[in-house]
């Protein structure tokens, strides 16, 4: 089986039901049978087509233990088995287009959403990517080296990794879209239209809030004096494709 999804799931923010509706959204959009593996802390609750495994070791101060900068772990190798081109998911993610496509896309290359807030800064968003698993296991073995120097140098993993990777490419922008930078409407239309989903889209990115299940209901929460802008309309497309 040459396509692989991964996952991480720590702490209590998100529960079984985000790994378990990543999963069943994969299902729909990749053709033919693929692996899916959660990393996890705690595994009660995933389907039984999940393959549950441990939290990769790494080696981050306490203060960074629970954090993004824990995704590095996995690229770690050998690690449960994995091989060829793997596809990196967060949980905050809502599939909506097949995903055949993404695994083709450059093979062999570091594959990373562009990050939507530095475009033209060369800084990829690990909200979704793909990765050559052994290729580039040295951004790990060097971050364990010296993991305060690493911390010292860049302020979030995914820089260290756009410092690093100096050859990444980036998907197609049509295709990774950010729910709240490209999709809610500007302020004050985001009172009267809710967001709208283009044909394109194969992932959109719910970093931060709202929350795929707040979206959908129509709830941002915000602090009272940002309430007046931070507003979504319910995202009825939302349940269509999060189940």
């Amino acid at each position: 089986m040459d396509r692989t999804i991964i996952c991480m799931k720590w702490g209590t923010r998100y529960g079984p039901e985000f790994v378990n509706r990543l999963y069943a959204a994969s299902r729909r959009n990749i053709t033919g049978d693929f692996r899916f593996i959660c990393f996890t802390d705690d595994g009660t609750g995933l389907v039984e087509a999940v393959e549950v495994h441990p939290l990769p070791p790494i080696t981050l101060p306490e203060e960074f233990a629970w954090t993004p900068w824990r995704k590095l772990s996995i690229w770690q190798y050998p690690l449960a088995g994995m091989k060829g081109d793997v596809i990196f998911l967060d949980l905050d993610l809502v599939i909506t287009g097949s995903l055949d496509e993404m695994f083709s896309y450059q093979p062999g290359e570091y594959c990373v959403i562009e990050n939507w807030t530095q475009k033209g800064m060369g800084v990829g968003n690990t909200s979704a990517f793909k990765f050559p698993v052994e290729k580039y296991k040295s951004i790990y073995d060097q971050f364990e080296q010296d993991p305060e120097k690493v911390l010292a140098e860049n302020r979030i993993e995914q820089q260290y990794i756009s410092r690093y990777i100096e050859s990444q490419k980036f998907w197609p922008s049509a295709w990774c879209l950010s729910f709240k930078h490209n999709l809610v409407p500007p302020f004050p239309l985001n009172w009267m239209k809710a967001p709208s989903l283009p044909p394109e889209a194969r992932l959109v990115a719910f970093t931060g809030k709202p929350d795929p299940d707040e979206a959908l209901a129509g709830a941002w929460p915000a602090p009272w004096y940002k309430k007046w802008y931070k507003h979504v309309q319910p995202t009825k497309w939302v349940g269509e494709h999060w189940r």
